[in-house]
């Protein structure tokens, strides 16, 4: 039987005495130290082992991801986990009913240790298995980037209550995110989930979003941010991606550094809960040349010395072990800079850098055994459960981890929320050249025939349209291997071919350009031709199409520079804001000046 339950009215009830009588429990409102010391001490170390594990979970039997072994269940009742990142989610009410199922099977543990369900983020338009989910049906606005385009932190804070509100109808009570890196690296595959380019800018977005899923203090109206990547994963060298060996590491040749760290100190201001340390060697610093998870340097030395964080820190997922999709493939681990050493030794670096939590990770062996070796004192394993526990307190988990199914498919996705949404989307979007376009028959791509109709009659030729809108996805180049394709880095031109073909469609019919902007894309060929060139960082059909015909305003700024050309990015420092020479479009345009000789991205 679970030692917590809750009837329909929602009173709670718990075996009080562990003698098997349920009877009503209400808070005994002890201080949340008091009840973390008074759980601590019954713990034994295989149980506080468990808790160190953040492992993936997918509801049931979701046809669209394998099902790991062990299964959900065997995790939290055989192994005690109880942290877990969501994968591809159902729809509201199935995700709600899986949160209490999963409650049930925890309450049944020893202590009744509720689960603590987390995500990436899941209410924009990108779809990666390892960064950004869709689906679900939870109201959908513009990606990170687009929210920094608003520049407008009352807008943000408000959307990231509505983010916050769908998450807990779920129960998904950790936001892994926002992201704090700062996107001064054009060709990086990232800088769709970053603030921008801007470190105050980004920092005063990150306060604002950070504010509206925690609230003014953790509680049980809260999720918990997870902010990442410590200290900072925007300077990639060469632009390439952390999850792969070739970005393995971070580049500071223009000694940046500390800009970097600007949104971080946002984020702590504010009170993030929880900390992700990056993937990659933060090179060059007189750190140890190791990935952040496993680095002291940057984790206690940095993040716990400097800054006096005291939240949680969970490194990113499966550094050390890896990741296995049954009867698919087998992704290697992150554990740049410590591929050399066996993962029990990975494992006691890890611990001894100060993190406190193992993302995806789901084997409490690998911390049991760091302790029974005494290299891992068991002192050390109770500083971090610490940490765990009051989060799952602060959070109300304890008193009722359950949530309402009929409350969750009222809420997830309601007309408010999507309104919202579509406000955010639209507030992003931003005019970068030219004018409105015009006209009975209209050409497009990339655009919903069926929605284009209610905007003029669609046509299926340039030759034939009074006006043309076509929308683009900014340039990157096709990479080998199934994650490495969700990853878009390299060039930020359109192949010669495309600009050929487009710049014939230009001067055939007036044609709006409306570019999705996850990078900094090289827009130079279009910026003569195009009637109207727009950026967009995720938008509906007819959202662009009021915005492309002048129907809505479109009141968003650039949030990073536009560059001229490739050589200019591959002249550019990974680290400094601003650094491309010459930009065609700078950050805050079209309010901002072209760069004036002598400022950043003037040289």
């Amino acid at each position: 039987m679970p030692n917590v339950l809750r009837h329909s009215d929602g009173t709670l009830f718990r075996d009080l005495n562990h003698n098997g009588t349920m009877e009503p429990y209400e808070d005994p409102r002890l201080p949340v130290p008091e009840r973390v010391e008074d759980l601590l001490g019954r713990m034994t170390l295989a149980e506080k082992a468990a808790l160190m594990c953040h492992g993936r979970m997918v509801p049931g039997s979701d046809p669209r991801m394998p099902v790991p072994l062990p299964t959900g269940a065997e995790l939290i009742t055989e192994r005690g986990i109880t942290h877990f990142a969501m994968m591809a989610v159902p729809d509201a009410r199935a995700m709600a009913e899986w949160n209490n199922h999963v409650q049930d099977l925890a309450s049944a543990g020893r202590l009744g240790i509720p689960v603590t369900l987390s995500s990436d983020p899941r209410h924009g338009f990108a779809s990666n298995p390892a960064t950004a989910h869709t689906g679900g049906g939870f109201s959908t606005g513009p990606e990170p980037i687009g929210l920094a385009a608003t520049d407008d932190p009352e807008l943000v804070e408000e959307y990231a209550r509505l983010i916050g509100r769908e998450l807990r109808a779920v129960g998904i009570r950790v936001a892994i995110h926002p992201m704090a890196d700062l996107a001064t690296e054009p060709r990086w595959a990232r800088i769709s989930g970053t603030f921008g380019e801007d470190p105050q800018r980004a920092a005063r977005m990150i306060a604002a979003y950070i504010r509206g899923l925690q609230g003014e203090s953790l509680g049980k109206d809260s999720v918990a941010c997870m902010t990442k990547h410590f200290p900072g994963g925007g300077p990639q060298h060469g632009g390439e991606e952390a999850h792969f060996a070739a970005g393995r590491r971070l580049a500071y040749p223009g000694d940046a550094f500390e800009q970097h760290l600007i949104p971080f100190e946002a984020a702590f201001e504010v009170g993030t809960a929880q900390i992700m340390p990056a993937y990659a060697i933060p090179s060059g610093l007189g750190f140890a040349e190791v990935g952040a998870n496993f680095n002291r340097d940057v984790i206690t030395g940095l993040l716990r010395g400097r800054y006096g964080f005291d939240g949680v820190i969970c490194t990113d997922f499966n550094a050390i072990t890896g990741t296995e999709i049954p009867g698919v493939t087998t992704f290697p681990p992150r554990n740049w800079g410590v591929e050399e050493l066996s993962v029990a030794e990975q494992v006691v670096m890890t611990l001894d850098a100060g993190a406190d939590q193992l993302g995806g990770e789901t084997d409490p062996e690998l911390i049991l055994t760091a302790v029974r070796s005494g290299a891992v004192s068991e002192e050390r394993i109770d500083a971090s459960v610490r940490r765990v526990l009051r989060d799952k307190f602060r959070l109300g988990l304890f008193d009722d981890p359950y949530v309402d199914a009929d409350e969750a498919a009222r809420t997830v996705g309601a007309p408010d929320g999507r309104a919202l949404g579509d406000t955010v989307q639209q507030r992003a979007l931003v005019h970068i050249a030219g004018r409105p376009v015009s006209g009975e028959r209209l050409y497009v791509e990339g655009i919903d025939p069926a929605v284009a109709a209610r905007f003029g009659t669609v046509v299926a030729s340039p030759a034939e349209a009074d006006f043309a809108v076509v929308r683009l996805k900014a340039p990157y180049e096709e990479r080998e291997g199934i994650l490495e394709r969700f990853f878009h880095c390299g060039s930020l031109e359109f192949p010669e071919e495309e600009v050929e073909r487009l710049r014939a469609l230009a001067e055939t019919v007036p044609t709006a350009f409306s570019v999705h902007l996850e990078r900094p894309a090289v827009l130079t060929p279009l910026a003569a031709p195009a009637a109207l060139l727009i950026g967009e960082f995720g938008a509906r059909d007819d959202l662009l199409l009021d915005a492309a015909l002048g129907r809505t305003p479109m009141e968003g700024v650039l949030p990073f520079d536009l560059p001229s050309s490739m050589a200019a990015v591959e002249n550019a420092r990974e680290d400094v804001p601003f650094d491309t020479a010459d930009p065609l479009f700078r950050c805050g345009h079209p309010h901002a000046p072209r760069p004036l000789a002598g400022e950043p991205g003037a040289r």
